[in-house]
């Protein structure tokens, strides 16, 4: 049962880690070559993709805008721009129009000018998934650092908002709960000593008239 405990504790701690591993937004420095929009049929795992554009029909099968990039070692780097509108995650994105016309203009430039991309989810090639880029900005070169301070701030509450949630449950546990546990093991074994107790009588009864 420890091992199955521990396993269960296992599976837990990985689906909250890659949850929170494609929800949070990440930064990527790119260089951006260009843009495109392709059909895609999002039918087979809508879950990794976002909603239509707002004001947009919905459907399974719909034109979705990519924004492509070169990282500085050369390899390539692909990006979905789709609206995230008012579902999940929160990023309230309603101008992937804009930003593709943002991604145009830089791919125009020349080789020098690199960009921070801001995203969220993961590039899964055998399922044809794409981070969904929601953010553009201009950065001094491939080189530059950047911290993620949300991550942080995020994550950082969420700790300690945890652990406040621990503190007062162990509180209650032992305030509440271990009281009320104690009184029935002691119900308990006040039953158990009485049942023993007749038992033996009852025990000694039969030995004393029939041996």
């Amino acid at each position: 049962m420890r091992y199955v405990k521990w396993t269960l504790i296992a599976l837990v701690a990985l689906i909250v880690v890659a949850f929170f591993h494609y929800t949070l937004p990440s930064r990527d420095v790119v260089r951006i070559v260009g843009t495109e929009v392709k059909r895609q049929d999002v039918g087979r795992a809508p879950w990794f993709w976002a909603s239509t554009d707002a004001g947009t029909a919905t459907g399974d099968t719909r034109d979705v805008r990519f924004i492509n990039a070169v990282w500085p070692n050369g390899n390539v780097r692909v990006y979905r721009n789709e609206d995230t509108n008012w579902g999940w995650p929160p990023y309230l994105k309603f101008d992937s129009g804009n930003l593709t016309a943002q991604a145009q203009e830089l791919a125009g430039r020349d080789e020098t000018t690199w960009v921070a991309v801001s995203h969220y989810g993961w590039r899964i090639k055998l399922l044809s998934i794409f981070p969904n880029a929601y953010r553009i900005r201009e950065v001094s070169g491939p080189d530059v650092f950047l911290v993620p301070w949300f991550n942080i701030v995020f994550l950082g509450l969420l700790a300690l908002g945890g652990w406040l949630i621990f503190r007062r449950l162990r509180r209650l546990k032992e305030e509440h709960i271990d009281p009320v546990a104690d009184r029935i093991e002691d119900a308990a074994d006040t039953v158990g000593a009485e049942f023993k107790e007749r038992q033996s009588a009852w025990r000694n009864f039969w030995k004393r008239w029939f041996g």
